[in-house]
């Protein structure tokens, strides 16, 4: 396998027999994989109507996402009182959507390989809704945790299909733009829970989660399926008429249409993919990409920040209100810098940021806690803490929130995409709920143990997004498959 220095001289070099047949099955394989993308054309026209509704639509479900995972935090002090939870009990709760993710994740492939990207986000809204009625009305911590336990359920199939589904039906100018009004719509979700969690209780704060849910539910009637599901499961007539009404009416659609038909007559031999073929020496590079980004991502602490921020806030002697409305100013700004920032500055550079930040303000955290254990610097400490949690929480949102997600939906061939995204998808919300477990225990352990651990997680995304991790930013999916599939033969 080989490092991210030497995948351009593996490009020119020896990528191309495998160019040229797909050249000669219809794909169109004209850039260098891995130059920054600045010579890609922008274009100059806006977005269609069509393609941001059908985007706002399934974002909606990113707005659950994010909801779902926030809640915790400041339903954290009304649960124990109300429902006499211990701190091992609220974990549990806290966990167990990471659960019901992973056995999303066990299904969320083969569920959109068989349903489509609609019909999918449909039945995880339908999880999500039962998830949050059952905790609003909960009246003991068992009913709490089913109901925990069923948003998990649906978000695990929508942190899959939301992505996949944009990546499809976006041109390849504005996929990552479009791509990270994901992430965005996340952080809206996270902000306005911890926002209002403080003035109103935590059963009507879980009926809030329906909000959203209801909104995708009935935006999903008025959207068409991803174009290149339809392709491959032979939908020609409606294939056409769907990539047609994403890009509007009056715009040839006959170059991007023979480039997804021929992609997907070339993959046909694949059709029948089986799990142990991921492990083949074409995929291996993707795969290595993918199952490492999403492990760094978790590993690093995020879920464990967002799950319990305001016990990490209360640990410091900081007002925990005040804390939360601070963050929840922050994270919406953040993310809309990362969506602008995108398809500007590339994955690779905006990713190496963020995981720069995260590093920056985990060690912060560390050494203020450090600080405060010392009875150094008393009036100041609480504030510090504060401080590198919002700028952690910021510098995830600009990138290693949204971008491992993006990259996941761009980096596998349609061939293999529904077992590779369960693979990724499962060691994600596996880590994941490795992370919001223990982390209650781990500050209990040692505070900054905790964050010092994070900052050595986060330094080495660091640098393994320099060595691995390729620009796909200005490439067509057909191209990025290609390419990365070409590096290894």
């Amino acid at each position: 396998m080989k490092s991210h220095l030497n995948l351009v001289e593996c490009n020119g070099r020896k990528t191309g027999g495998r160019k040229r047949r797909m050249e000669g099955g219809g794909a169109l394989l004209k850039k260098p994989f891995l130059e920054n993308g600045n010579g890609a054309g922008v274009s100059s026209s806006p977005p269609p109507p069509a393609l941001i509704f059908s985007t706002f639509v399934a974002v909606c479900g990113s707005f659950t996402y994010g909801c779902a995972i926030s809640f915790s935090s400041p339903a954290q002090d009304g649960i124990t009182q109300d429902l006499g939870l211990s701190v091992a009990a609220f974990s549990m709760f806290g966990s167990v959507l990471t659960v019901g993710g992973m056995i999303g994740a066990l299904f969320c492939g083969r569920m959109t390989a068989i349903l489509g990207c609609k019909y999918t986000m449909w039945l995880s809204q339908v999880f999500c809704s039962i998830g949050w009625v059952a905790i609003a009305l909960a009246p003991s911590s068992w009913w709490l945790d089913m109901g925990r336990l069923s948003i998990g359920f649906g978000v695990g199939f929508l942190t899959y299909v939301v992505p996949i589904y944009v990546a499809e039906v976006t041109p390849k100018d504005s996929r990552g733009a479009f791509s990270y009004a994901n992430q965005l719509l996340t952080n809206c979700g996270c902000s306005i829970v911890f926002l209002v969690g403080n003035f109103i209780s935590w059963r009507t704060l879980a009926l809030m989660g329906l909000v959203p849910a209801i909104l995708q539910l009935v935006g999903l009637f008025f959207i068409p399926e991803s174009p290149r599901w339809l392709a491959k499961v032979g939908r020609g007539k409606e294939f056409e008429a769907s990539l047609q009404w994403l890009r509007g009416n009056n715009v040839d659609i006959s170059e991007e249409k023979e480039e997804i038909v021929n992609t997907m007559n070339f993959l046909k031999e694949d059709s029948d993919a089986k799990v142990m073929d991921l492990f083949q020496k074409k995929y291996a590079y993707s795969l290595t990409v993918g199952l490492g980004l999403m492990l760094l991502q978790q590993l690093g602490g995020s879920s464990g920040v967002s799950f319990y921020a305001s016990g990490v806030i209360e640990k410091a002697g900081f007002p925990t209100s005040t804390g939360t409305i601070i963050i929840s100013f922050i994270q919406v700004p953040s993310a809309a810098a990362g969506l602008f920032l995108m398809d500007f500055a590339g994955r690779r550079p905006l990713l190496m940021v963020s995981a720069g930040g995260m590093c920056f303000c985990s060690f912060l955290m560390g050494l203020s806690f450090i600080l405060q254990g010392l009875n150094v610097l008393k009036d100041l400490t609480p504030i510090l803490t504060v401080l590198g949690l919002t700028a952690y929480i910021a510098a995830f949102s600009i990138g290693v929130a949204g971008i491992p997600w993006i990259m996941m939906s761009e980096i596998f061939p349609m061939s293999v995409k529904a077992l590779a995204g369960t693979l990724v998808a499962l060691v994600n919300w596996s880590s994941s709920w490795l992370v919001t477990y223990t982390f209650n225990f781990m500050l209990q352990w040692s505070p900054a143990g905790t964050f010092f651990i994070f900052a050595l997680v986060c330094g080495a995304m660091v640098m393994f997004t320099w060595k691995w991790v390729p620009e796909t930013k200005g490439r067509t999916l057909e191209e990025i498959h290609a390419s990365m599939a070409g590096c290894l033969h």
